[in-house]
This record gives C-alpha cells, structure tokens and sequence, in this order.
C-alpha cells in the first residue's frame, strides 16, 4: 500500500494482488487526490493486532472482518518535487481502529472494504 502514495504513477504497488471492490477504488482516489495536490507519502504503514470478528463461510463468497490497529506514524507527508517534509496537524490521528472485510476470491484473499473507526489505539 505504501507504494501507491509513494509513486506519483502509481504503478510499483501492485495493489490488485490484496486489495478490490471499495477498498481498491478509495485507495487509488485518495493517493491520486494526494499526487494531484503534489504530494507524497513516505514510510512504512504497520497493521498490529489483528483480531477477527467474524468469519462467514456460506453465500457466494467466503469473507471475514477483522479489527486491527493501523500505525501511519512513520509515515511522512513530503513535497513530491522537494521531498520535504510538509506540516500536518498535530492532534491527528496516527494510530487508529480499522475494520477490515477480506474476502476469499479465486486469485486468494484481497481486501474489499476498509472502515477507518475514529478511535485511537
């Protein structure tokens, strides 16, 4: 995921290989959201503790929710012609609840909706 937002093209992250639906679509319009506004984002984005809260195994696809804490704080806001660091507000939110859906496809399990909670962890 990182790659999307650190590669005005785009093209290094290879995201269709874990992520489809809405959770692909919001992925790509945000980082080319961020490149339009000449911006990139740089760093390492971590997933800690993972908990799933539900598993479906019956209907048309197999697909699971999982709770899980999603660290942004080594990941940097720079300038995509600079590279220098641009000024975020200080009471955002780096550490926060995500509520994922994975579901299992013919190609493996991807990723089709992420649902930021709003909530530090």
């Amino acid at each position: 995921m990182e790659k999307l937002y650190a590669d005005r093209s785009g093209k290094s992250a290879k995201l269709k290989q874990y992520a489809a639906s809405a959770a692909l679509k919001n992925a790509e319009q945000d980082a080319k959201r961020a490149h339009g506004r000449g911006l990139l984002l740089m760093g390492q984005v971590t997933v800690q503790d993972p908990t799933v809260t539900k598993v479906v195994t019956h209907g048309k696809l197999d697909y699971a929710v999982i709770s899980s804490c999603l660290d942004i704080s080594k990941w940097k806001t720079v300038k995509a012609d600079t590279k220098k660091p641009v000024t975020l507000p200080s009471n955002r939110l780096t550490k926060y609840v995500i509520q994922s859906t994975v579901e299992r496809w013919p190609e493996g399990w991807r990723v089709t909706r992420d649902e930021p909670q709003d909530r530090r962890c």
